[in-house]
């Protein structure tokens, strides 16, 4: 299985975990909710699907009235298919939640790995967080020494890219600071004798999350961040 069609099932089980759907409505919303997935087709969708129904992840359910589904065969059209996730798919999509590996830590891993926060636990948000800070620091650092070896050479509209792709970088670091010290505040917030919990607590509470009315976060997916 291929790094991206590893990213896509993640993100439909994921989906299909809040609510069962049909192709359309599970394509509209990793077109808008996902942004690494803005440019994929019905062609990459479906085999998904097949595959995780193939693994008993899946079902596959009619999405219409019997008589609108015999209506819709008799004129040559398909018939709405709804998928629903199974047990097993349920227990498979909470063993990837868990996972905490440098593939969480990557580019497009990691904007769906974060698109699912809500469900994953507390301690497992700030392994991945951490590493993906780790992982952005190592590259930062590598940006500048290039960009130090380099400078001489380079015009002013190739450097000034450079120095963009630093500062969006740099940007992503600072909202991941921000995002690691509100985890721990409400992580402490909620040790005491009164927490809720453990259940309660971590799957999917996000009661730390820093709230900034006008201030902009990058958007995981963003390119210019790679």
């Amino acid at each position: 299985m291929s790094r991206r069609s590893g990213i896509l099932e993640f993100a439909v089980l994921g989906l299909l975990r809040e609510a069962p759907m049909h192709g359309y409505e599970l394509r509209k919303r990793l077109n808008t909710s996902l942004g690494v997935f803005r440019a994929f087709s019905y062609g990459t969708l479906y085999p998904c699907l097949k595959t995780l129904v193939a693994n008993g992840w899946l079902i596959e359910e009619p999405g219409s009235a019997p008589e609108e589904a015999l209506a819709a065969s008799l004129a040559g059209r398909r018939a709405k298919i709804v998928y629903r996730l199974t047990p097993a798919g349920k227990e498979h999509f909470e063993e990837l939640l868990s996972h905490t590996g440098p593939d969480a830590w990557e580019d497009e891993h990691f904007a769906a790995r974060f698109a699912f926060f809500g469900q994953t636990e507390r301690e497992v948000r700030m392994r991945v967080l951490e590493g993906r800070r780790s992982r952005l620091e190592e590259r930062l650092e590598k940006m500048r020494a290039s960009l130090a070896r380099t400078r001489e050479r380079l015009d002013d509209y190739t450097l000034e890219l450079q120095r963009h792709g630093m500062e969006s970088v740099e940007r992503e670091v600072r909202w991941l600071n921000e995002l690691i010290e509100s985890e721990r505040a409400g992580r402490d917030q909620r040790s005491g004798p009164d927490a809720p919990s453990r259940h309660d607590n971590d799957s999917g509470e996000t009661g730390g999350l820093p709230r900034h009315g006008g201030s902009t976060r990058p958007d995981p997916s963003d390119d210019t961040a790679k």
